[in-house]
């Protein structure tokens, strides 16, 4: 399995690659200094993934300490318990984490072992249980599905709230300007954390330009919305696209720059498509479990609403 160490930072892929996942969930350790580790998401439960995780701490003779969750999704936390029974160690989350935990992060609070201390942020907007965690002794930021190293992420109601997830950002941005690097829950780490941040900030300004300049042309369903802000990405990941411009349509709304009304029929079969995916469609077997957390797919979508400037 691919890996990557820096000077107190292994990484551990997860063989569970789709195109939500990218190549995979990143599980990180990290060196406590006193013969110990720490191990950062886990992953999904996958007894392989698990055994991946053990056999790299004992490369370099650690033992693992403790266990941190970035948040609750099936491709980062499963894991936890499974890696927990194993080693005998406690699990950290956030006090509104709904897996399996034994401890809480709040935010500001510190997850301290051996020589070395995590700094616990708590970081809403792809899901309301998420914490990023800040190692200062590397200048690094572990930021599960808050930044990836490649792409965008998934803001996807109910547990996605857009403005909290550029509320985070901003706070990342503004808290976290020595940081020289960010280890995200997939991909590969980046070298420029602020730049990175900055791209992302703007790419959801400007994704909320669009949607607003389509309704400047009058009022307009999120299926239409998508096949003309999102037209450039493959028409599988549309269903995603639609889930983030319900996103920022629920944050207009609740400004009172934008109204809805629903109308009086049924999706069409094209609007099936996006707002009812098949997620086979979008990802393997083994992966729609993550596919429908990640969408917050919770219910089948039987009425449509229009959209458009107050």
């Amino acid at each position: 399995m691919p890996r990557v160490k820096h000077t107190h930072i292994k990484r551990v892929r997860a063989a569970n690659p789709s195109p939500m996942t990218l190549d995979g969930t990143n599980t990180y350790l990290i060196d406590a200094g006193d013969g110990r580790a720490i191990v950062i998401d886990p992953g999904p439960a996958m007894p392989e993934h698990i055994d991946a995780i053990c056999a790299e701490a004992d490369i370099d003779g650690w033992t693992i300490g403790a266990i941190a969750v970035t948040h609750g999704h099936p491709d980062h936390a499963p894991g936890a318990r499974l890696l927990s029974e194993r080693t005998k160690v406690p699990v950290y989350a956030h006090p509104e984490a709904r897996f399996p935990h034994d401890r809480e992060l709040a935010d500001g609070e510190r997850l301290v072992l051996g020589d070395i201390a995590l700094q616990a942020i708590y970081a809403p907007g792809h899901a309301r249980d998420h914490l990023v965690f800040w190692f200062g002794d590397e200048r690094a930021l572990f930021t599960g599905d808050v930044i990836l190293g490649s792409g965008t992420v998934v803001i996807a109601p109910p547990g996605g709230d857009m403005r909290d997830y550029q509320a985070t950002l901003d706070r990342l941005r503004r808290e976290f300007p020595e940081a020289r690097r960010i280890d995200g829950g997939h991909g590969e780490s980046v070298e420029d954390p602020l730049a990175k941040l900055d791209e992302y900030i703007e790419h959801r300004k400007n994704r909320e330009r669009e949607i607003v300049a389509v309704l400047e042309e009058g009022p307009a369903t999120i299926s239409a919305i998508v096949e003309r802000v999102y037209h450039a990405i493959p028409q599988p990941l549309w269903p995603a696209a639609a889930r983030q411009v319900l996103a920022y349509f629920i944050a207009l709304e609740r400004e009172g720059r934008v109204r809805s009304r629903r109308l009086d029929r049924a999706p069409t079969s094209s609007e099936q498509t996006i707002l009812n995916p098949d997620l086979s469609r979008i990802v393997d077997p083994s992966s729609r479990a993550v596919a429908a957390a990640e969408l917050g797919i919770d219910r089948t979508v039987t009425t449509i609403e229009e959209y458009a400037l107050r």
